[in-house]
């Protein structure tokens, strides 16, 4: 099974690729196939509008060559009646027709959007490591909408245009074949002109799609970062940067609708050109006789039906390349596999585990022929508490990671209770290791959302005895609203211990058999911090715990502190022993922080 790599570079947004992909629309239609009855529908309606549009014409030619130059009165009626009943017709079958087309892509995305979002849940975390989420946001939005947008306006309002062209196409040589042939020799030079700028339009919606690129990263990381660039005063110089990055994509759009209003003004004189030929050479043919008025009518009616879709055939064009290249993109992330994901469905843990962890000469780097860390081994006994401490970058959050398999090992095994991690349901793992990190990480909704996480098992009645028990409760009881108080994105409302506060009680809310703190107290001041350490000695009881610690005093009471240093273990022992261990690493760390 292959690793997650790195996805395509930012540069692939500007990349178009094939008009028609056979291979891809094949994989798309696995979406489509449960709603083609909605498509087959959509198609009959748009040949339906196709045939009421075809038949409006010839009425107006019937009309005035039968009954207005003739001046004949009978029957007259029954070609108004009919030729309202054809525009009634296709007001009401164009309104079905799109209404029901895009249904049929609204569900279409609604599956492939879900189904991109799921596979993001199961990708590891080396994946989200080496992809931009800016870039991720545009698979799940921006390219699925391209995707919709062939859908409605491009593949099937090609095949409609063809047959239309089609009907037109006969119906003109039925009429009469020498006008239609003086017709049709406009088509060589638009089909030149189209190609020409065709090209040129598509050129320049390359450079669109790489600015609109630039300009998504660049909000994100700004606005996300608003308050390092406004406490170090460089608003002008971020202002700058995005006036350049938004004149870039500014002059981009103007040079694409450059090319697109000469391409426009060339089809309309094209279109005028053809009409005054039309006019011109059917004019003689009606004076010779050849030809009725009310045939001129029509084809000059057929004529403007007959360009309009040549018109838009590079704006089409143009929508179904970047649908092609977006499915390209949609698809290698959906192909993107990863060790953890692959092997997710595991063994199910028919009961509490008892939180006995071993490691077995565990070996792992988050980049090929850098181990982080090197032939780890210990073991933590169930109900034991273990402290891990280490100089920065020692390995210490690792060996977290490699637990709950945020990451698997290279080499070597962990064992919970004596069966390898990677043999467990993920979920099952995930449910009994409870991990509190530094960074806390808070949605919008509500206080007690943010505890439960939405897991109905996770009871009103848990969430606030989960609070109690670290003391959330305090400050939860101050809010206007309590547990229904709103947490803003990212708990900008919270100050960093409130946060933190909520952070330790969603951990324990799910009441897991082993508890990881993850440096979990070190955003929180000493007070908070005694208090919390004080709940946790009794929520902490009975089941195997592991803190991660650079303050030493937080440490202290474990039964047993884990040293490492550069990947390895290097020692093990209580505070009271290894603080004895003349020049051991960790009297050194005790010695500087006392």
């Amino acid at each position: 099974m292959k690793r997650a790599g790195p996805e395509s570079s930012v540069h692939d947004e500007q990349t178009l690729g094939k008009v028609y992909d056979s291979r891809l629309v094949r994989r798309l239609w696995r979406y489509v196939r449960p709603h083609r009855a909605l498509l087959v529908s959509s198609i009959l309606l748009m040949l339906a509008v196709s045939v009421v549009q075809l038949v409006q014409p010839y009425l107006v030619k019937v009309a005035i060559d039968e009954h207005i130059l003739a001046g004949k009165n009978e029957g007259f009626a029954k070609i108004v009646l009919a030729f309202l009943a054809a525009l009634v017709g296709e007001f009401v079958l164009r309104f079905a027709q799109l209404y029901v087309l895009e249904r049929t892509g609204q569900n279409v995305v609604f599956d492939l959007r879900s189904e991109l979002f799921s596979h993001l849940q199961r990708l590891p975390s080396s994946f989200f490591d080496r992809n931009p989420v800016g870039r991720l946001m545009t698979r799940v939005t921006s390219d699925v909408e391209a995707i919709l947008e062939a859908f409605t306006s491009g593949l099937v309002l090609m095949l409609t245009d063809l047959v239309k062209l089609a009907g037109i196409v006969a119906i003109l040589l039925w009429m009469d074949v020498w006008l239609a042939l003086a017709t049709f020799a406009i088509l060589p030079p638009m089909a030149l002109s189209t190609w020409a700028f065709g090209s040129r339009m598509r050129t320049a919606y390359r450079r669109v799609r790489v600015m609109v690129a630039k300009l998504n990263a660049f909000l994100q990381e700004n606005v996300s970062g608003m308050r390092i660039v406004q406490l170090f005063a460089r608003e002008k110089a971020a202002l700058e940067h995005f006036r350049g990055i938004n004149r870039e994509h500014r002059d981009a759009q103007l040079l694409g609708v450059r090319y697109d209003s000469i391409f426009s003004a060339v089809a309309e004189l094209a279109g005028s050109v053809t009409l005054a030929g039309i006019v011109w050479a059917g004019g003689w043919r009606i004076l010779g006789g050849a030809m009725t008025f009310g045939t001129l009518v029509a084809f000059i009616e057929y004529a403007g039906k007959f360009f309009r879709p040549l018109q838009e055939l590079s704006q089409r064009y143009t929508t179904m390349q970047a649908a092609m290249a977006a499915a390209e993109r949609i698809f290698q992330l959906l192909d993107t596999e990863g060790s953890i994901a692959a092997r997710a469905t595991g063994r199910r843990l028919r009961r509490r585990p008892r939180g006995e962890i071993v490691f077995e000469n565990v070996t792992f780097g988050y980049n090929e022929d850098e181990p982080v860390l090197h032939d780890v081994s210990f073991r933590i006994a169930p109900g034991e508490r273990v402290g891990i401490v280490g100089w920065t970058g020692s390995g210490k959050s690792t060996l977290i990671r490699l637990l709950v398999r945020l990451y698997d090992v290279e080499r070597g095994r962990i064992l919970l209770d004596g069966t390898d991690v990677r043999e467990i349901d993920l979920s099952d793992l995930r449910r009994n290791v409870g991990v509190v990190l530094q960074d806390h990480f808070l949605f919008a909704g509500t206080i007690a959302s943010n505890v439960s996480l939405g897991d109905p098992r996770v009871t009103p009645e848990a969430v606030r005895r989960a609070a109690a028990h670290v003391h959330a409760d305090a400050f939860i009881s101050r809010l206007p609203r309590g547990y229904d108080e709103e947490v803003r994105e990212r708990g900008s409302n919270l100050s960093v211990g409130e946060k933190q506060l909520l952070s330790f009680a969603r951990a324990v809310a799910f009441d897991p058999a082993v508890l990881v703190l993850d440096e979990a107290t070190a955003s929180i001041d000493p007070r908070t911090e005694a208090r919390i350490q004080h709940a946790l000695h009794t929520v902490l009881t009975g089941r195997t715990s592991i803190v991660i610690a650079h303050r030493l005093v937080t440490v202290r009471e474990v039964d047993r502190i884990l040293v490492l240093h550069q990947g390895s273990l290097r020692e093990d022992g209580s505070h009271d022993e290894l603080v004895q261990l003349p020049g051991g690493i960790y009297a050194t760390l005790h010695n500087l922080q006392m």
